[in-house]
C-alpha cells in the first residue's frame, strides 16, 4: 500500500528487527494505556510469544523497507463467540501519517484471507483518543464501552470496536 511515495508492507514477524520494535515501542508515551514499560524479560518473552504464533500472526509495518511499527491479529473468546483481537502501534518517529489506519486495513485484509473468524474486533482506551480514531478511520464500528483487561490483570474501560471480515 503507497502514500505517495512511501510504501507500506507487512512483514512476517522476525528475529532481530521484531525484538528492536518492541524495545523502541517499550516507552512511557507508547505504553501509557497498555499496562506502562515492561521488563526487558517480559519484552524478550512477548517476542518469543509473537515468533511462536499459529492461530493468528503478528506482523512488521515496513515503510520503505524500515521498521515502522506493529500490527497483528489473534483469537480471543469475547461475549461467548471467538473473534479476532487486534493490535497496533506505530514508532513515534513515523506517527502523524496515517499509517496506523493504513496497516490496519492490511492486517484486517489478511485476517480476513488467513483466518477462519468472522469479526475482527479493537479495544482501545476509552482515552486513547488517538487509537480510537485510527479504528473509525478504519471503517470499524463502534459497539460501545465495556470493561477489558490489558495486561491480564489490569482492568481498563475500553471502547470495542469491530470489523466484519470477509475473504
Amino acid at each position: 500500500m503507497t502514500n505517495g511515495s512511501l510504501a507500506l508492507t507487512l512483514a512476517p514477524w522476525s528475529e532481530p528487527l521484531g525484538l528492536d520494535v518492541l524495545h523502541r515501542q517499550n516507552t512511557p508515551e507508547l505504553t501509557e494505556h497498555l499496562g506502562g514499560v515492561e521488563s526487558a524479560e517480559q519484552v524478550r518473552r512477548r517476542h518469543e510469544r509473537y515468533l511462536a504464533m499459529t492461530d493468528g500472526r503478528m506482523f512488521l509495518l515496513m515503510l520503505d523497507g524500515e521498521p515502522a511499527g506493529s500490527v497483528g491479529y489473534w483469537p480471543h473468546a469475547w461475549q461467548g463467540q471467538q473473534v479476532y483481537e487486534t493490535g497496533y502501534a506505530v514508532l513515534p518517529e513515523y506517527q502523524g501519517r496515517g499509517l496506523a489506519v493504513r496497516a490496519l486495513l492490511l492486517c484486517a485484509r489478511r485476517a480476513g484471507h488467513e483466518g477462519e473468524l468472522p469479526w475482527l474486533h479493537a479495544f482501545p482506551s476509552v482515552r486513547h483518543d488517538a487509537s480510537n480514531a485510527v479504528c473509525r478511520k478504519a471503517g470499524f464500528e463502534l459497539v460501545g464501552e465495556v470493561e477489558f483487561e490489558y495486561p491480564p490483570g489490569h482492568p481498563i474501560r475500553s471502547n470495542n470496536w469491530r470489523l466484519a471480515l470477509t475473504a
